[in-house]
């Protein structure tokens, strides 16, 4: 996708607010269904737990600039397990939306065509749906286009949010009928309102979508304050006021909904068809049903927009095999996980229950939220100095650093949510539990079978991702491993050139990369002297690392082995000649401290002043070429697996 480099707060605005509207649209049946007279109370809880999220998101966001939210915090704050469990309950709920927000518009669009409120017409007109949004992605729209008429359309959504309300207040509510029916613990149950809070909750998982535009958005820490003020407003004003305006103007009865049937689906045509008279009624039902359909296939797009990049995430980091990375050749967007998504999306619309997709979807957004607001509290610890262009405020001094409260606050309720679902919800917690359980069998699976750490963080360049072909260079390639962050790179420089053209089709053959790790033994013991435990240890794992990177590119077997030499320079040297390799790939290390080089001003060759002996000596007496991979001089090294990297 082609985006604006300089995205503002009001686009960022529109991306949160085409989701919370969309949630409007297809939640308050449900909630309402559950919370039945509490259900405002239950939308203003809502809109206090926005507030605390979308602030914990939004420091989140401009602490690392990374495209992802909760799995990006946690990665800083835990580790990259931590960062995979988050992203794949982020993954569970941008399929759940896709579903509900397709199956939900159908009922939206039987306003203008009866035979959608159920039957067969209802589900092909919704699998189309899913079937459109998918195309439109692996196509790569135009997001810059796509982004003006989200705002359009968010604008849209408030005025006639807010125009339903006013119009509800005047003409069909009736406070008195609304405060007879509640008996807390009875009418509604105890569980039936747990249940409802965290539906009513679960449309903020747009925030994931809008830090998946962190690196892109330029605001200014005014606008952050800003964004976070106005979807505050925008979110307590249209949920709390059109629940308000839904359970008072509907009949009720203790005990009973008053949304039921068609109207569970399509809870504001409900709401507007109550109102007199019968014309404006009309009138309203059409422009409803109307918006309401556009803004749920929108938010549909959303959804699979940012599962999509989420999904790029997760390949790159090795967290999911590659192969569901996988770029188009020509769109470049990752098309294998889309059509995974479509179809997944697919099954879950056949069922038509609302109800137990909303349930699920609740429970990925609790556990999502969960780890976000703890891992900004932990990264208040772990990077205490480093730069936020925004900041939580409300923090109190405990243990050394600074504990910001809202956070605190935010995973509590959060915690609780997730909990009242595994205990009250038979259908979030079989499903959420077995997709979780699935995933992490996955993780470890796969990193395990590739020789990865579970907990190290293991990068794949773009390159690596996309499946056009690429023609062999050379036949065999030699690259010495150090240990360094630099490792990644010099084996994707090697994998891109080893990289086969069509090896499956026999119209080509990837090269074989001989990755070796070189010991260097001093003169005061022999060759073959045993070597300390912890330098094996190293050695091992860089060198699988190594072969999982490159195997990663088409047709590239990456054959791996440890050289004792008495220089480092000599021992690649000599194992180039033996091996008969076509090129060497090296990673230039600094010049030594201790003579030559620019450092103290050294006398000798050309190269003396920017590289060390050994990449001097291998440049020298290589049998063939040699390529130099070294980091940018006005950038800071890629930091270690794991470890703290720059903004």
């Amino acid at each position: 996708m082609v985006l604006r480099r300089s995205l503002g707060s009001p686009a960022l605005f529109a991306i949160v607010w085409s989701s919370l509207a969309a949630a409007v649209y297809f939640s308050l049946g449900i909630v309402a269904e559950n919370a039945l007279g509490l259900t405002p109370v239950v939308f203003l809880g809502a809109g206090i737990f926005f507030v605390l999220t979308a602030m914990t998101y939004v420091e989140g966001a401009s602490l690392h600039q990374e495209r992802a939210g909760s799995t990006v915090f946690a990665r800083y704050a835990f580790n990259e397990l931590w960062s995979f469990v988050a992203g794949w309950a982020v993954l569970l709920d941008f399929l759940i939306v896709i579903a509900v927000t397709a199956f939900v518009a159908t009922n939206y669009m039987a306003a203008f065509w009866s035979p959608l409120n159920g039957g067969a017409p209802e589900l092909l007109v919704a699998l189309a749906i899913i079937g459109y949004v998918a195309s439109r992605n692996i196509r790569a729209a135009s997001a810059s286009r796509g982004i003006e008429r989200v705002s359009a359309l968010a604008v849209l959504d408030v005025v006639l949010q807010l125009l339903v309300i006013v119009l509800g207040a005047f003409l069909v509510v009736d406070l008195d009928a609304l405060t007879q029916t509640i008996d807390l613990g009875t009418s509604p149950e105890w569980s039936d309102l747990m249940f409802a809070l965290t539906v009513s909750a679960v449309a903020f998982t747009s925030l994931e979508s809008a830090s998946g535009l962190a690196g892109e958005v330029r605001v200014s820490r005014g606008g952050l304050k800003r964004l976070i003020a106005s979807s505050t407003i925008s979110v307590l004003v249209i949920y709390v006021g059109i629940s308000l305006v839904a359970v008072a103007s509907l009949p009720i009865t203790p005990g009973a909904s008053p949304l039921t049937g068609d109207a569970l689906n399509a809870p504001v045509l409900a709401l507007v068809s109550r109102f007199d008279p019968p014309w404006l009624a009309e009138t309203l039902r059409y422009i409803v049903a109307a918006l309401a359909t556009l803004t749920l296939v929108v938010a549909a797009h959303g959804a699979m927009l940012g599962l999509s990049r989420l999904s790029y995430s997760l390949a790159r980091n090795r967290q999911i095999p590659s192969a569901m990375g996988r770029l188009h050749p020509g769109q470049g967007t990752p098309y294998v996980v889309i059509v995974l998504a479509g179809v997944l999306a697919m099954a879950l619309v056949v069922p038509r229950d609302l109800e137990f997709l909303v349930g699920i979807y609740a429970f990925g957004a609790m556990l999502a939220f969960l780890i976000a607001h703890v891992s900004i509290c932990v990264l208040r610890y772990r990077e205490p100095d480093r730069p936020r262009p925004y900041r939580i405020p409300l923090s109190v001094r405990v243990g050394g650093g600074d504990l910001p409260l809202p956070a605190v606050l935010g995973a509590v309720m959060a915690a609780v949510g997730l909990a009242s679902l595994l205990v009250f919800h038979e259908g979030a917690r079989t499903i959420g539990l077995i997709w979780m359980a699935a995933g992490t069998a996955l993780y470890v699976g796969y990193r395990r079978s590739a020789e990865m750490p579970l907990f190290a963080r293991v990068t794949l360049s773009e390159a690596a991702l996309r499946s056009e072909p690429v023609r062999a260079e050379y036949g065999s390639i030699l690259v010495p491993i150090y240990g360094t962050p630099l490792d990644d790179d010099i084996v994707q420089t090697a994998g891109r050139l080893a990289a086969a053209e069509n090896p499956e089709e026999g119209e080509g053959h990837g090269a074989t990369i001989e990755a070796i790790w070189v010991f260097e033994v001093p003169l005061s013991l022999p060759l073959d002297a045993r070597l300390p435990d912890t330098q094996l240890k190293a050695a091992r794992a860089a060198l699988a690392r190594a072969k999982a990177v490159g195997e990663e590119y088409v047709g590239v077997e990456v054959a791996t082995a440890t050289v004792r030499a008495r220089r480092a320079g000599e021992g690649i040297v000599e194992e180039a000649k033996r091996r008969g390799v076509e090129l060497i790939v090296l990673a230039a290390e600094e010049p030594s401290r201790i003579r030559g080089g620019a450092r103290l001003g050294g006398i000798g060759g050309p190269l003396d002043n920017f590289v060390g002996e050994a990449t001097k000596y291998v440049v020298r007496k290589a049998p063939c070429r040699v390529i130099l991979t070294a980091p940018a001089g006005d950038v800071e090294p890629r930091a270690e697996p794991g470890a703290e990297q720059p903004a």
